[in-house]
């Protein structure tokens, strides 16, 4: 049992982390701040993680395999309905990790190692997105020459990337708080999911729009 202990701790100093960065952003969080927030000394903190650097490292990692294992299933997507539930659970493991969209250029800017997995995560979403669009054309839903798919994938991976960051522009102090989760994932999914409206055949764009609607709803009650 003595040999799990140290998993634990280290585990549990991840757990926290993640909160402190959601909760405060990455650059505002010191290793004091996380040691007193576990209850734990410094000393015990840099046993596990030397660094704040190592910290952010493991939790990237994290985040990226998160992503791996979610991006395989755009190849997948076959129409509106399937497109809204991938681009939402996308949107959902982005807000489990908001602290890096909210401050991704600083992150890159200090962190030499992140450029090269920044750089793959976007390479696997448009891979994904576009993956998606090739589904729906297969299936009928829609119709896209090739010479506009690129650039349609990208401003939805752009868009994607973004969003959070959009929000956070918009209304700094609860944009990225807990209790704004449904409403700005519902937002984000139906702007990302919006720009393939004009390739949409008829039924398929109504349905977007039937969607879209429903959904927005619950997130106007809750803004209100």
């Amino acid at each position: 049992m003595a040999k799990k202990a140290p998993r634990r701790t280290a585990e549990r100093i991840l757990e926290v982390t993640l909160a402190l960065f959601n909760r405060f952003g990455a650059p505002n969080v010191s290793t004091t701040l996380i040691a007193a927030e576990l209850g734990i000394s410094p000393g015990n903190l840099y046993y596990h993680y030397p660094a704040k650097d190592a910290l952010l490292g493991a939790l990237f990692d994290r985040y990226a395999q998160a992503m791996q294992e979610l991006l395989g299933a755009g190849h997948d997507v076959r129409d509106v309905e399937d497109a809204w539930f991938f681009l939402h659970s996308l949107f959902e493991r982005i807000w489990e990790y908001r602290f890096l969209y909210r401050d991704l250029n600083d992150l890159l800017s200090n962190h030499r190692r992140l450029e090269q997995q920044v750089q793959q995560v976007l390479d696997g979403k448009l891979l994904a997105v576009r993956g998606m669009l090739a589904g729906m054309q297969a299936s009928g839903a829609l119709h896209i020459d090739p010479r506009e798919a690129g650039a349609t994938a990208t401003s939805m991976v752009v868009v994607l990337s973004y969003w959070l960051s959009f929000e956070y522009a918009r209304a700094p102090r609860d944009a990225l708080e807990p209790a704004a989760a449904q409403s700005a994932l519902l937002r984000g999914a139906s702007h990302v999911l919006v720009l393939l409206a004009p390739y949409l055949v008829p039924a398929q764009r109504s349905h977007l729009l039937a969607l879209a609607a429903a959904y927005a709803k619950p997130a106007e009650i809750q803004t209100t």
